[in-house]
Protein backbone atom coordinates (compact mmCIF):
# COMPACT_ATOMS: atom_id res chain seq x y z
CA UNK A 1 0.00 0.00 0.00
CA UNK A 2 1.33 3.43 -0.93
CA UNK A 3 2.28 5.85 1.79
CA UNK A 4 0.62 8.66 -0.10
CA UNK A 5 -3.12 9.00 -0.47
CA UNK A 6 -5.02 11.76 -2.29
CA UNK A 7 -8.68 12.65 -2.67
CA UNK A 8 -9.59 14.51 -5.86
CA UNK A 9 -13.10 15.93 -6.32
CA UNK A 10 -13.30 19.05 -8.47
CA UNK A 11 -15.83 21.05 -10.43
CA UNK A 12 -13.13 23.00 -12.25
CA UNK A 13 -11.05 20.33 -13.99
CA UNK A 14 -8.41 22.71 -15.35
CA UNK A 15 -5.05 20.86 -15.56
CA UNK A 16 -6.51 18.01 -13.50
CA UNK A 17 -5.43 15.12 -15.74
CA UNK A 18 -1.81 16.19 -16.04
CA UNK A 19 -1.61 16.84 -12.29
CA UNK A 20 -3.18 13.51 -11.35
CA UNK A 21 -0.90 11.61 -13.71
CA UNK A 22 2.19 13.15 -12.11
CA UNK A 23 0.88 12.34 -8.63
CA UNK A 24 0.54 8.69 -9.62
CA UNK A 25 3.57 8.19 -11.86
CA UNK A 26 6.14 10.42 -10.18
CA UNK A 27 5.11 10.23 -6.53
CA UNK A 28 3.17 6.94 -6.34
CA UNK A 29 -0.06 8.36 -4.95
CA UNK A 30 -3.21 6.27 -4.64
CA UNK A 31 -6.22 8.28 -5.74
CA UNK A 32 -9.83 8.26 -4.65
CA UNK A 33 -12.42 10.37 -6.35
CA UNK A 34 -16.15 10.87 -6.82
CA UNK A 35 -18.64 11.59 -9.57
CA UNK A 36 -17.44 13.34 -12.70
CA UNK A 37 -13.87 13.62 -11.45
CA UNK A 38 -13.52 9.86 -11.11
CA UNK A 39 -14.98 9.41 -14.57
CA UNK A 40 -12.56 11.91 -16.10
CA UNK A 41 -9.58 10.19 -14.49
CA UNK A 42 -10.69 6.75 -15.63
CA UNK A 43 -11.18 7.99 -19.20
CA UNK A 44 -7.63 9.34 -19.12
CA UNK A 45 -6.31 5.94 -18.02
CA UNK A 46 -5.33 7.08 -14.54
CA UNK A 47 -5.96 4.50 -11.79
CA UNK A 48 -8.54 5.75 -9.33
CA UNK A 49 -10.88 4.27 -6.72
CA UNK A 50 -14.38 5.68 -6.49
CA UNK A 51 -15.25 7.18 -3.13
CA UNK A 52 -18.32 4.98 -2.91
CA UNK A 53 -16.14 1.85 -3.33
CA UNK A 54 -13.71 3.09 -0.69
CA UNK A 55 -16.39 4.01 1.87
CA UNK A 56 -18.72 1.12 1.05
CA UNK A 57 -21.57 3.63 0.87
CA UNK A 58 -23.18 4.47 -2.47
CA UNK A 59 -23.78 8.00 -3.65
CA UNK A 60 -27.37 8.89 -2.70
CA UNK A 61 -29.95 11.62 -3.18
CA UNK A 62 -28.94 12.21 -6.77
CA UNK A 63 -25.33 12.84 -5.78
CA UNK A 64 -26.10 15.21 -2.91
CA UNK A 65 -24.33 12.82 -0.52
CA UNK A 66 -21.02 11.38 -1.69
CA UNK A 67 -18.11 12.30 0.56
CA UNK A 68 -19.88 12.90 3.88
CA UNK A 69 -18.54 9.74 5.49
CA UNK A 70 -16.25 8.89 8.47
CA UNK A 71 -13.74 7.11 6.20
CA UNK A 72 -13.30 10.38 4.32
CA UNK A 73 -13.38 12.89 7.13
CA UNK A 74 -11.54 10.60 9.53
CA UNK A 75 -8.72 10.35 6.99
CA UNK A 76 -8.66 14.13 6.62
CA UNK A 77 -8.96 15.17 10.27
CA UNK A 78 -6.71 12.56 11.91
CA UNK A 79 -3.76 14.04 13.81
CA UNK A 80 -0.78 11.90 12.93
CA UNK A 81 1.02 12.79 16.17
CA UNK A 82 -1.80 11.56 18.46
CA UNK A 83 -1.78 7.85 19.19
CA UNK A 84 -5.52 7.79 19.87
CA UNK A 85 -6.26 9.25 16.43
CA UNK A 86 -4.01 6.67 14.78
CA UNK A 87 -5.68 3.91 16.80
CA UNK A 88 -9.10 5.11 15.63
CA UNK A 89 -7.94 5.03 12.01
CA UNK A 90 -6.65 1.50 12.36
CA UNK A 91 -9.79 0.28 14.19
CA UNK A 92 -11.99 1.64 11.41
CA UNK A 93 -9.74 0.73 8.48
CA UNK A 94 -9.29 4.37 7.49
CA UNK A 95 -6.28 5.54 5.51
CA UNK A 96 -4.87 8.97 6.42
CA UNK A 97 -5.24 11.34 3.48
CA UNK A 98 -2.16 13.37 2.51
CA UNK A 99 -3.68 15.57 -0.17
CA UNK A 100 -7.19 16.91 -0.76
CA UNK A 101 -7.89 18.55 -4.11
CA UNK A 102 -11.37 20.09 -4.07
CA UNK A 103 -13.08 23.05 -5.66
CA UNK A 104 -16.72 23.86 -5.47
CA UNK A 105 -19.88 23.73 -7.55
CA UNK A 106 -20.06 26.81 -9.82
CA UNK A 107 -22.65 28.71 -7.79
CA UNK A 108 -21.63 32.23 -8.86
CA UNK A 109 -21.30 31.23 -12.50
CA UNK A 110 -24.79 29.74 -12.32
CA UNK A 111 -26.52 32.77 -10.80
CA UNK A 112 -24.77 35.02 -13.33
CA UNK A 113 -26.69 33.32 -16.15
CA UNK A 114 -29.78 35.02 -17.48
CA UNK A 115 -33.05 33.49 -16.35
CA UNK A 116 -31.61 31.12 -13.74
CA UNK A 117 -34.26 29.91 -11.29
CA UNK A 118 -33.98 29.72 -7.52
CA UNK A 119 -34.14 25.92 -7.61
CA UNK A 120 -31.31 25.79 -10.15
CA UNK A 121 -29.22 28.04 -7.93
CA UNK A 122 -29.95 25.95 -4.84
CA UNK A 123 -28.67 22.80 -6.54
CA UNK A 124 -25.34 24.54 -7.09
CA UNK A 125 -24.80 25.02 -3.35
CA UNK A 126 -21.98 22.62 -2.55
CA UNK A 127 -22.13 20.77 0.80
CA UNK A 128 -19.50 18.05 0.76
CA UNK A 129 -16.91 20.26 -0.93
CA UNK A 130 -16.80 23.00 1.73
CA UNK A 131 -16.83 20.35 4.47
CA UNK A 132 -13.74 18.68 3.00
CA UNK A 133 -12.00 21.97 2.33
CA UNK A 134 -12.56 23.28 5.84
CA UNK A 135 -11.59 19.99 7.46
CA UNK A 136 -8.40 19.83 5.41
CA UNK A 137 -7.53 23.45 6.14
CA UNK A 138 -8.10 22.89 9.85
CA UNK A 139 -5.67 19.97 9.78
CA UNK A 140 -3.04 21.63 7.56
CA UNK A 141 -0.36 20.49 9.99
CA UNK A 142 -0.78 16.99 8.58
CA UNK A 143 -1.99 17.35 4.97
CA UNK A 144 -2.34 19.75 2.06
CA UNK A 145 -5.52 21.27 0.68
CA UNK A 146 -5.57 22.57 -2.89
CA UNK A 147 -8.66 24.41 -4.09
CA UNK A 148 -7.01 26.39 -6.88
CA UNK A 149 -5.65 24.67 -10.03
CA UNK A 150 -3.00 27.37 -10.24
CA UNK A 151 -1.30 25.74 -7.22
CA UNK A 152 -0.81 22.29 -8.75
CA UNK A 153 2.68 22.92 -10.11
CA UNK A 154 3.80 24.58 -6.90
CA UNK A 155 2.66 21.55 -4.90
CA UNK A 156 4.56 19.16 -7.16
CA UNK A 157 7.66 21.30 -6.78
CA UNK A 158 7.25 21.17 -2.98
CA UNK A 159 7.22 17.36 -3.17
CA UNK A 160 10.39 17.40 -5.24
CA UNK A 161 12.15 19.80 -2.89
CA UNK A 162 11.18 18.18 0.40
CA UNK A 163 11.28 14.46 -0.30
CA UNK A 164 7.64 13.85 -1.12
CA UNK A 165 6.02 16.09 1.49
CA UNK A 166 4.99 19.74 1.20
CA UNK A 167 6.49 22.17 3.70
CA UNK A 168 4.37 23.33 6.61
CA UNK A 169 4.65 26.91 5.31
CA UNK A 170 3.14 25.84 1.99
CA UNK A 171 0.39 23.87 3.73
CA UNK A 172 -0.47 26.80 5.96
CA UNK A 173 -0.64 29.19 3.01
CA UNK A 174 -2.97 26.83 1.17
CA UNK A 175 -5.14 26.52 4.31
CA UNK A 176 -5.52 30.28 4.44
CA UNK A 177 -6.44 30.29 0.77
CA UNK A 178 -8.96 27.52 1.40
CA UNK A 179 -10.74 29.34 4.22
CA UNK A 180 -10.87 32.49 2.07
CA UNK A 181 -12.34 30.38 -0.73
CA UNK A 182 -15.15 28.92 1.37
CA UNK A 183 -15.83 32.29 3.02
CA UNK A 184 -16.30 33.92 -0.39
CA UNK A 185 -18.47 31.03 -1.52
CA UNK A 186 -20.76 31.26 1.49
CA UNK A 187 -20.92 35.04 1.11
CA UNK A 188 -22.05 34.70 -2.50
CA UNK A 189 -24.83 32.35 -1.43
CA UNK A 190 -25.89 34.57 1.47
CA UNK A 191 -25.93 37.63 -0.77
CA UNK A 192 -27.97 35.86 -3.44
CA UNK A 193 -30.56 34.57 -0.97
CA UNK A 194 -30.56 37.87 0.92
CA UNK A 195 -31.42 39.77 -2.26
CA UNK A 196 -34.48 37.55 -2.59
CA UNK A 197 -35.59 37.85 1.01
CA UNK A 198 -38.14 40.32 2.35
CA UNK A 199 -36.96 39.77 5.91
CA UNK A 200 -35.13 42.63 7.62
CA UNK A 201 -32.73 40.10 9.13
CA UNK A 202 -31.04 39.87 5.74
CA UNK A 203 -29.65 43.36 6.42
CA UNK A 204 -28.11 42.56 9.79
CA UNK A 205 -24.84 41.31 8.28
CA UNK A 206 -23.06 42.59 5.20
CA UNK A 207 -20.06 40.94 3.62
CA UNK A 208 -17.74 41.88 0.80
CA UNK A 209 -15.33 39.52 -0.90
CA UNK A 210 -13.08 39.88 -3.92
CA UNK A 211 -10.38 38.11 -5.89
CA UNK A 212 -7.26 40.16 -6.51
CA UNK A 213 -6.96 41.06 -10.18
CA UNK A 214 -3.64 42.81 -9.83
CA UNK A 215 -1.37 44.59 -7.43
CA UNK A 216 -1.22 48.30 -8.20
CA UNK A 217 2.00 50.30 -8.14
CA UNK A 218 0.58 52.30 -5.24
CA UNK A 219 -2.61 53.92 -4.01
CA UNK A 220 -3.51 57.60 -4.00
CA UNK A 221 0.11 58.35 -3.08
CA UNK A 222 3.40 56.45 -3.56
CA UNK A 223 3.65 55.47 0.12
CA UNK A 224 0.25 53.70 0.08
CA UNK A 225 0.16 50.03 -1.07
CA UNK A 226 -2.90 49.15 -3.15
CA UNK A 227 -4.51 46.33 -5.11
CA UNK A 228 -7.49 45.86 -7.43
CA UNK A 229 -10.08 43.20 -6.56
CA UNK A 230 -12.89 41.68 -8.61
CA UNK A 231 -16.17 40.79 -6.93
CA UNK A 232 -17.80 37.58 -8.12
CA UNK A 233 -16.27 34.95 -10.37
CA UNK A 234 -17.79 36.38 -13.56
CA UNK A 235 -16.00 39.61 -14.55
CA UNK A 236 -18.24 42.66 -14.62
CA UNK A 237 -17.75 46.41 -14.59
CA UNK A 238 -14.12 47.43 -14.98
CA UNK A 239 -12.97 43.83 -14.59
CA UNK A 240 -14.80 43.13 -17.86
CA UNK A 241 -13.29 46.08 -19.72
CA UNK A 242 -10.82 45.52 -22.55
CA UNK A 243 -7.70 47.68 -22.53
CA UNK A 244 -6.69 48.34 -26.12
CA UNK A 245 -3.48 50.18 -25.29
CA UNK A 246 -1.61 52.22 -22.74
CA UNK A 247 0.19 51.92 -19.44
CA UNK A 248 -1.06 49.91 -16.51
CA UNK A 249 -4.05 51.39 -14.75
CA UNK A 250 -3.32 53.12 -11.45
CA UNK A 251 -5.45 53.41 -8.33
CA UNK A 252 -6.33 57.01 -9.17
CA UNK A 253 -7.09 56.08 -12.80
CA UNK A 254 -9.64 53.51 -11.65
CA UNK A 255 -11.26 55.88 -9.15
CA UNK A 256 -11.58 58.57 -11.83
CA UNK A 257 -12.77 56.08 -14.44
CA UNK A 258 -15.57 55.01 -12.12
CA UNK A 259 -16.56 58.65 -11.58
CA UNK A 260 -16.61 59.10 -15.37
CA UNK A 261 -18.67 55.95 -15.85
CA UNK A 262 -21.27 57.11 -13.33
CA UNK A 263 -21.75 60.39 -15.18
CA UNK A 264 -21.80 58.98 -18.69
CA UNK A 265 -24.30 56.31 -17.60
CA UNK A 266 -26.84 59.12 -17.14
CA UNK A 267 -26.84 59.70 -20.90
CA UNK A 268 -27.80 56.87 -23.24
CA UNK A 269 -29.24 58.21 -26.47
CA UNK A 270 -27.65 61.52 -27.49
CA UNK A 271 -23.85 61.44 -28.01
CA UNK A 272 -22.28 62.67 -24.78
CA UNK A 273 -18.76 63.16 -23.49
CA UNK A 274 -17.38 63.91 -20.04
CA UNK A 275 -13.88 64.79 -18.91
CA UNK A 276 -12.96 64.02 -15.30
CA UNK A 277 -10.27 65.45 -13.03
CA UNK A 278 -10.04 64.20 -9.45
CA UNK A 279 -13.50 62.54 -9.72
CA UNK A 280 -15.21 65.82 -10.72
CA UNK A 281 -16.31 66.72 -14.25
CA UNK A 282 -14.40 69.65 -15.69
CA UNK A 283 -16.43 69.38 -18.88
CA UNK A 284 -19.56 67.44 -19.89
CA UNK A 285 -21.50 68.00 -23.08
CA UNK A 286 -24.01 66.55 -25.51
CA UNK A 287 -23.73 66.91 -29.28
CA UNK A 288 -25.03 65.77 -32.62
CA UNK A 289 -21.98 63.49 -32.90
CA UNK A 290 -19.49 62.05 -30.47
CA UNK A 291 -16.85 64.39 -31.92
CA UNK A 292 -19.01 67.45 -31.30
CA UNK A 293 -19.80 66.27 -27.77
CA UNK A 294 -16.11 65.76 -26.98
CA UNK A 295 -15.03 69.09 -28.43
CA UNK A 296 -17.74 70.94 -26.49
CA UNK A 297 -16.73 69.13 -23.27
CA UNK A 298 -13.06 69.90 -23.88
CA UNK A 299 -13.63 73.58 -24.66
CA UNK A 300 -15.69 73.96 -21.49
CA UNK A 301 -12.43 73.91 -19.51
CA UNK A 302 -9.41 73.09 -21.69
CA UNK A 303 -6.93 73.90 -18.92
CA UNK A 304 -8.42 71.35 -16.52
CA UNK A 305 -8.94 68.81 -19.33
CA UNK A 306 -5.16 68.42 -19.65
CA UNK A 307 -4.32 65.03 -18.11
CA UNK A 308 -7.98 64.16 -17.70
CA UNK A 309 -10.11 61.03 -18.01
CA UNK A 310 -12.50 61.00 -20.97
CA UNK A 311 -15.67 58.91 -21.15
CA UNK A 312 -17.83 58.69 -24.25
CA UNK A 313 -21.25 57.05 -24.48
CA UNK A 314 -20.77 56.14 -28.16
CA UNK A 315 -17.98 54.22 -29.95
CA UNK A 316 -14.85 56.18 -30.85
CA UNK A 317 -14.73 57.03 -34.54
CA UNK A 318 -11.76 58.31 -36.54
CA UNK A 319 -12.52 62.06 -36.26
CA UNK A 320 -12.97 61.75 -32.48
CA UNK A 321 -9.77 59.73 -32.15
CA UNK A 322 -7.88 62.48 -33.99
CA UNK A 323 -9.28 65.08 -31.59
CA UNK A 324 -8.37 62.93 -28.59
CA UNK A 325 -4.72 62.80 -29.67
CA UNK A 326 -4.37 66.59 -29.65
CA UNK A 327 -3.96 66.85 -25.88
CA UNK A 328 -2.47 64.81 -23.06
CA UNK A 329 -5.03 62.44 -21.55
CA UNK A 330 -4.64 59.73 -18.93
CA UNK A 331 -7.50 57.45 -20.03
CA UNK A 332 -10.28 57.19 -22.58
CA UNK A 333 -13.23 54.84 -22.16
CA UNK A 334 -16.05 54.15 -24.59
CA UNK A 335 -18.42 51.28 -25.46
CA UNK A 336 -16.48 50.60 -28.67
CA UNK A 337 -13.70 51.76 -30.95
CA UNK A 338 -13.62 51.62 -34.74
CA UNK A 339 -10.48 50.01 -36.29
CA UNK A 340 -9.36 53.26 -37.94
CA UNK A 341 -9.83 55.10 -34.66
CA UNK A 342 -7.74 52.50 -32.84
CA UNK A 343 -4.93 52.98 -35.33
CA UNK A 344 -5.04 56.76 -34.85
CA UNK A 345 -5.00 56.45 -31.05
CA UNK A 346 -1.97 54.18 -31.36
CA UNK A 347 0.10 57.29 -32.03
CA UNK A 348 -0.42 58.11 -28.33
CA UNK A 349 0.65 54.69 -27.09
CA UNK A 350 0.81 55.66 -23.41
CA UNK A 351 -2.83 56.76 -23.29
CA UNK A 352 -4.94 54.06 -21.68
CA UNK A 353 -7.84 53.25 -24.02
CA UNK A 354 -10.52 51.00 -22.57
CA UNK A 355 -13.62 49.45 -24.08
CA UNK A 356 -16.51 48.86 -21.70
CA UNK A 357 -19.58 47.86 -23.73
CA UNK A 358 -21.98 48.32 -20.82
CA UNK A 359 -21.14 51.64 -19.23
CA UNK A 360 -24.33 51.52 -17.16
CA UNK A 361 -23.23 48.53 -15.07
CA UNK A 362 -22.75 49.66 -11.49
CA UNK A 363 -23.16 48.48 -7.92
CA UNK A 364 -26.32 48.22 -5.86
CA UNK A 365 -24.51 49.55 -2.80
CA UNK A 366 -21.67 51.90 -2.04
CA UNK A 367 -19.30 50.99 0.77
CA UNK A 368 -16.99 53.29 2.69
CA UNK A 369 -14.63 52.28 5.48
CA UNK A 370 -14.45 54.12 8.79
CA UNK A 371 -12.44 53.39 11.92
CA UNK A 372 -13.77 50.17 13.43
CA UNK A 373 -16.17 49.35 10.62
CA UNK A 374 -17.72 50.51 7.39
CA UNK A 375 -20.81 52.22 6.03
CA UNK A 376 -23.13 50.80 3.40
CA UNK A 377 -25.77 52.68 1.47
CA UNK A 378 -27.91 52.06 -1.59
CA UNK A 379 -26.39 53.53 -4.73
CA UNK A 380 -27.73 56.94 -5.77
CA UNK A 381 -29.21 55.56 -8.98
CA UNK A 382 -32.54 57.43 -9.00
CA UNK A 383 -33.89 57.93 -12.51
CA UNK A 384 -34.60 61.62 -12.95
CA UNK A 385 -38.21 62.41 -13.90
CA UNK A 386 -38.88 66.10 -14.69
CA UNK A 387 -42.62 65.44 -14.80
CA UNK A 388 -42.44 65.09 -11.01
CA UNK A 389 -40.56 68.36 -10.52
CA UNK A 390 -42.32 71.39 -9.06
CA UNK A 391 -42.12 74.78 -10.72
CA UNK A 392 -42.22 77.15 -7.74
CA UNK A 393 -41.90 80.51 -9.52
CA UNK A 394 -44.35 82.67 -11.41
CA UNK A 395 -42.25 82.34 -14.52
CA UNK A 396 -42.69 78.93 -16.13
CA UNK A 397 -39.93 77.03 -17.97
CA UNK A 398 -40.31 76.18 -21.63
CA UNK A 399 -39.89 72.51 -22.66
CA UNK A 400 -36.44 73.40 -24.01
CA UNK A 401 -35.46 75.01 -20.71
CA UNK A 402 -36.64 71.94 -18.80
CA UNK A 403 -34.39 69.78 -21.00
CA UNK A 404 -31.42 72.02 -20.22
CA UNK A 405 -32.20 71.93 -16.50
CA UNK A 406 -32.37 68.14 -16.65
CA UNK A 407 -28.92 68.03 -18.25
CA UNK A 408 -27.50 70.35 -15.60
CA UNK A 409 -29.17 68.32 -12.82
CA UNK A 410 -27.74 65.03 -14.09
CA UNK A 411 -24.22 66.43 -14.14
CA UNK A 412 -24.58 68.16 -10.76
CA UNK A 413 -25.53 64.82 -9.20
CA UNK A 414 -21.97 63.62 -9.79
CA UNK A 415 -20.07 66.68 -8.56
CA UNK A 416 -18.63 66.71 -5.03
CA UNK A 417 -20.78 68.65 -2.57
CA UNK A 418 -21.38 71.48 -2.21
CA UNK A 419 -22.01 71.28 -5.96
CA UNK A 420 -23.05 73.97 -8.43
CA UNK A 421 -23.14 73.45 -12.20
CA UNK A 422 -23.75 76.14 -14.81
CA UNK A 423 -24.72 74.97 -18.31
CA UNK A 424 -25.99 76.14 -21.67
CA UNK A 425 -26.59 74.29 -24.92
CA UNK A 426 -26.13 70.98 -23.06
CA UNK A 427 -22.58 71.95 -22.10
CA UNK A 428 -21.06 72.68 -18.72
CA UNK A 429 -19.73 76.24 -18.50
CA UNK A 430 -18.80 76.35 -14.83
CA UNK A 431 -18.46 73.80 -12.03
CA UNK A 432 -18.17 74.64 -8.34
CA UNK A 433 -17.21 71.52 -6.40
CA UNK A 434 -16.44 70.50 -2.85
CA UNK A 435 -16.67 73.90 -1.20
CA UNK A 436 -17.44 74.33 2.47
CA UNK A 437 -20.38 76.62 1.70
CA UNK A 438 -22.78 76.80 -1.21
CA UNK A 439 -22.16 80.49 -1.87
CA UNK A 440 -18.51 79.66 -2.52
CA UNK A 441 -19.45 76.99 -5.06
CA UNK A 442 -21.83 79.40 -6.80
CA UNK A 443 -19.12 82.04 -7.11
CA UNK A 444 -16.58 79.53 -8.48
CA UNK A 445 -19.00 78.16 -11.08
CA UNK A 446 -20.09 81.63 -12.21
CA UNK A 447 -16.54 82.98 -12.35
CA UNK A 448 -15.56 80.03 -14.53
CA UNK A 449 -18.56 80.59 -16.81
CA UNK A 450 -17.75 84.33 -16.96
CA UNK A 451 -19.66 86.17 -19.69
CA UNK A 452 -21.10 82.85 -20.95
CA UNK A 453 -23.29 82.79 -17.84
CA UNK A 454 -25.62 85.24 -19.56
CA UNK A 455 -28.73 83.26 -20.52
CA UNK A 456 -27.43 80.09 -18.84
CA UNK A 457 -28.84 77.58 -16.34
CA UNK A 458 -27.77 76.61 -12.83
CA UNK A 459 -28.15 73.38 -10.87
CA UNK A 460 -27.48 72.95 -7.15
CA UNK A 461 -27.23 69.52 -5.49
CA UNK A 462 -28.68 70.89 -2.24
CA UNK A 463 -31.23 73.53 -1.32
CA UNK A 464 -30.43 77.25 -0.88
CA UNK A 465 -30.78 78.14 2.82
CA UNK A 466 -30.73 81.85 1.92
CA UNK A 467 -31.60 83.92 -1.12
CA UNK A 468 -28.03 85.20 -1.61
CA UNK A 469 -27.11 82.46 -4.12
CA UNK A 470 -30.23 83.19 -6.17
CA UNK A 471 -29.39 86.88 -6.33
CA UNK A 472 -25.75 86.16 -7.24
CA UNK A 473 -26.87 83.81 -10.00
CA UNK A 474 -29.38 86.30 -11.41
CA UNK A 475 -26.79 89.10 -11.40
CA UNK A 476 -24.53 86.87 -13.52
CA UNK A 477 -27.29 86.29 -16.08
CA UNK A 478 -28.70 82.90 -15.02
CA UNK A 479 -32.26 82.46 -16.35
CA UNK A 480 -33.32 79.25 -14.59
CA UNK A 481 -32.34 77.28 -11.50
CA UNK A 482 -32.95 73.66 -10.52
CA UNK A 483 -32.49 72.62 -6.90
CA UNK A 484 -33.99 70.10 -4.46
CA UNK A 485 -35.94 72.54 -2.30
CA UNK A 486 -36.74 71.65 1.28
CA UNK A 487 -35.18 74.55 3.17
CA UNK A 488 -37.11 76.26 5.96
CA UNK A 489 -36.41 79.44 4.00
CA UNK A 490 -37.41 78.21 0.55
CA UNK A 491 -39.84 81.15 0.35
CA UNK A 492 -36.95 83.61 0.49
CA UNK A 493 -35.33 82.01 -2.56
CA UNK A 494 -38.65 81.76 -4.40
CA UNK A 495 -39.47 85.42 -3.69
CA UNK A 496 -36.03 86.46 -4.93
CA UNK A 497 -36.46 84.44 -8.13
CA UNK A 498 -39.86 86.02 -8.74
CA UNK A 499 -38.49 89.48 -8.06
CA UNK A 500 -35.63 88.92 -10.49
CA UNK A 501 -37.74 87.20 -13.16
CA UNK A 502 -36.00 83.84 -13.27
CA UNK A 503 -37.37 80.30 -13.30
CA UNK A 504 -36.88 78.04 -10.30
CA UNK A 505 -37.69 74.34 -10.20
CA UNK A 506 -37.66 72.03 -7.17
CA UNK A 507 -36.83 68.37 -7.79
CA UNK A 508 -37.76 67.12 -4.32
CA UNK A 509 -34.63 64.96 -4.20
CA UNK A 510 -31.12 65.79 -3.03
CA UNK A 511 -27.87 64.50 -4.52
CA UNK A 512 -25.10 65.15 -2.00
CA UNK A 513 -21.83 63.46 -2.93
CA UNK A 514 -19.42 63.53 -0.01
Amino acid sequence: MSNRFALLSVSDKTNLIDFARKLVEEFEFDLISSGGTAQALKEAGIPVTKVSDYTGSPEILGGRVKTLHPRIHGGILARRDLSQDIADLEANQIRPIDLVVVNLYPFEQTIAKSGVTLSEAIEQIDIGGPAMIRASAKNYAHLTILCNPDRYDAYLEELRLYGGEASVEFRQARALEAFSHTAAYDLAIATYLGDRSSQETSLQRFGLSGQQLQSLRYGENPHQPAAWYQTGTVPSGWAAATKLQGKELSYNNLVDLEAARRIIAEFTDTPTATIIKHTNPCGTAMGNSVLEAYEKAFNADPVSAFGGIVALNKPIDAPTATALTKTFLECVVAPGCEPEAQEILGAKSKVRVLILPDLSTGQNETVRSIAGGFLVQAADDTIENPSQWQVVTEKQPTPEQLEELLFAWKVCKHVKSNAIVVTCDRTTLGVGAGQMNRVGSVKIALEQAAEKAQGSFLASDGFFPFDDSVRTAAAAGIVAIVQPGGSLRDKDSIDAANELGIVMVFTGIRHFLH
